[in-house]
């Protein structure tokens, strides 16, 4: 598996390492096969686009998987504040760079249709196609479950974590290790006669491994995001993936997008969840690959 073959490493400033896999050494000529960089969701990880990789692996095209700044064993000495959309692009530009590649492919998922975005907007020339998957460019708290819910708990959820402390931390780490927490999970965002709760176990656990602080200003950021403004003037071809029973982010937003994104196509899974990917595997890779050779350039 690409994703656990040995770690490489990029310091793309001062105080910035990225994390990162490729299924290429970095000496190897790139541009005869095109390229698929992975963006993940708010606090996910690579995984969730664990038969994506295996099966663009096997059909040749190079593939490369990176930790955003912040996450996991990507390092960033300055802080949270500096893991920005900006920053994340200007980030996978240099990584571009650095193995020689001149224009890529991005599959993105939730969080990480924001992170393709902003690198749509920053570098349109870098981008073949993009496969944007459950993504919305409004804020979450305003649209996830189809409610303000989230918007209303926020405060209080954050004003918790200050009083609690290192209590709040411990519960972090360990909500994996809760059957009705896991289940709670699984009910809400898989389709839970394809995804095993194996998988959303192993998913709260990669999250424990993160900081909490770190959700908190990436929800803060996609509410900041403003590349809805942009959408009209982004011509990178796009494929809009949503699932027809996603609670977490309504499938109406992909046809917003749909609408304002002028080169795109869209496809909506039937009983595909907030992860579709990971429900229907076999029906994302054929209409993605089928998608993304009608873009070889």
């Amino acid at each position: 598996m690409i994703w656990k073959s040995k770690s490489n490493f990029l310091q793309v400033d001062g105080e910035t390492t990225i994390h990162f896999h490729t299924n290429f050494k970095k000496d190897e000529p790139v541009n005869d096969r095109p390229v698929i960089i992975f963006n993940y969701g708010l606090v996910c990880n690579i995984e969730h686009f664990k038969y994506q990789i295996e099966f663009y692996d096997k059909h040749g095209f190079n593939v490369v998987l990176h930790d955003y700044r912040c996450h996991f064993d990507s390092i960033c000495d300055t802080g949270i504040q500096t893991c920005t959309f900006e920053n994340i692009s200007h980030d996978l530009c240099k990584l571009m760079d650095h193995l020689g590649i001149k224009k890529s492919h991005m599959i993105g998922h939730s969080m990480g249709v924001n992170v393709t975005l902003e690198f749509a907007r920053l570098y349109p020339k870098r981008l073949a196609s993009m496969v944007l998957i459950s993504g919305t460019v409004f804020p979450p708290q305003d649209v996830m479950f189809d409610s303000n819910i989230v918007d209303l708990a926020e405060p209080a959820i954050i004003e918790l974590r200050k009083q609690l402390g290192p209590i709040y931390d411990n519960l972090w780490v360990n909500t994996y290790k809760n059957p009705l927490a896991r289940f709670i999970v699984w009910q809400g965002g898989f389709n839970m006669k394809k995804t095993k709760i194996d998988f959303v176990e192993h998913y709260m656990k990669k999250i424990g491994e993160l900081s909490p602080d770190l959700f908190f200003h990436l929800l803060s950021e996609m509410r900041k995001h403003d590349i809805i403004n942009e959408l009209e003037v982004i011509e990178n071809p796009t494929l809009l993936i949503g699932g027809d029973k996603d609670k977490i982010i309504p499938n109406y937003l992909q046809r917003v997008l749909k609408k304002y994104l002028q080169n795109s196509s869209l496809y909506i899974v039937k009983d595909g969840s907030h992860v579709p990917q990971i429900d229907f595997p076999e029906f994302i890779n054929q209409r993605s690959l089928n998608f993304i050779n009608k873009n070889l350039n």
